[in-house]
């Protein structure tokens, strides 16, 4: 892990400023979803984009009731339950 060397102070509300450098370098615009992991002592944050909740790919995402899943992943539960799939 690279330590930058910038330290920062939670703000009453338990909030911390990440610094303009680590959002350029990052992508990270203002209102970005970030994902919050926890590994032994320490926190990660780390940019947030959809996957597919079976197998975690980000190719073909359909939205269903919130949940993202992927065209590969409706053809596999789709052949598990016994229904043939026909392409056009």
């Amino acid at each position: 892990m690279k330590n930058t060397g910038v330290v920062r102070r939670l703000d009453e509300l338990g909030r911390i400023t990440l610094p303009m450098e680590l959002r350029k370098s990052f992508n990270i615009q203002e209102r970005d979803p970030l994902q919050i992991y926890v590994e032994d002592d320490m926190i990660i944050l780390q940019k947030y984009t959809p996957s597919d909740i079976f197998n975690g790919s980000d190719n073909d995402l359909i939205d269903y009731c919130g949940k993202k899943v992927s065209k590969d992943s409706i053809k596999e539960l789709a052949n598990l339950a016994g229904f043939k799939i026909v392409e056009e």
